[in-house]
């Protein structure tokens, strides 16, 4: 079978389970960025527990299997009661686990702001809040953006486990049609070129739009 005809064949399949990619992709998204900046900033609260609860989220879902952390959202929760959905529970453990490496990333680009900008917005009398939100958060956006667009090629490629719990996406829709067809390098080159345009296409230049938009609104600051 020829490459066009497999795709005449199988191109909605392998578009539909993009779909579905780009969903997870995008709702993971926003679970990573809230989790990634209520912990960066726990962490370097003052009060302790908090300190305590931020640390000991990061180091649980960066120190273990995201595919563990998947299996255990969806198979063990309902033991306790909580019952998720698969493509709920799939877009949620993928966020948390990259919301962990996102924490570190924001933690470190806040620690990142010169001392004068953090003594400057003192001398000014501000809040803590406004200094965070004035000054502050702004410049450590502008330094943590090339790393956050790195980790969401990541959080993009790690969508992929969600397949394991039968998610119909990307990598879920490949592996059905090689099972039919055995036509492996068709399924999976389809999809390996799918997730390189989703990455360098999509995601790549949205971050380097937003980092241009963000180095401006700090020009006008």
């Amino acid at each position: 079978m020829s490459y066009f005809h497999f795709l005449s064949d199988y191109g909605w399949p392998l578009v539909n389970g993009g779909i579905v990619t780009a969903m997870q992709t995008a709702l993971a998204v926003v679970v990573a960025v809230v989790l990634a900046f209520v912990a960066g900033l726990m962490r370097l609260a003052r009060l302790a527990p908090a300190r305590w609860v931020a640390t000991m989220y990061i180091e649980i879902f960066r120190g273990t299997s995201m595919l563990v952390q998947l299996y255990w959202i969806f198979f063990v929760l309902p033991l306790f009661g909580l019952n998720l959905d698969k493509f709920t529970a799939g877009f949620i453990s993928v966020g948390l686990n990259l919301g962990a490496y996102g924490a570190e990333l924001v933690r470190g680009a806040i620690l990142s702001v010169p001392r004068g900008q953090w003594e400057a917005a003192l001398a000014l009398n501000m809040s803590p809040l406004c200094r965070m939100q004035r000054i502050i958060l702004p410049q450590a956006l502008s330094i943590m953006l090339p790393a956050w667009g790195n980790l969401l090629i990541d959080l993009l490629k790690a969508t992929s486990l969600v397949a394991l719990i039968s998610v119909p996406d990307l990598m879920f829709q490949a592996e059905q049609i090689n099972a039919r067809t055995f036509l492996s390098a068709q399924a999976f080159g389809s999809a390996l070129i799918i997730y390189y345009v989703m990455a360098r296409l999509v995601i790549t230049p949205f971050m380097r739009c937003f980092e241009r938009i963000m180095s401006r609104h700090l020009g006008r600051m």
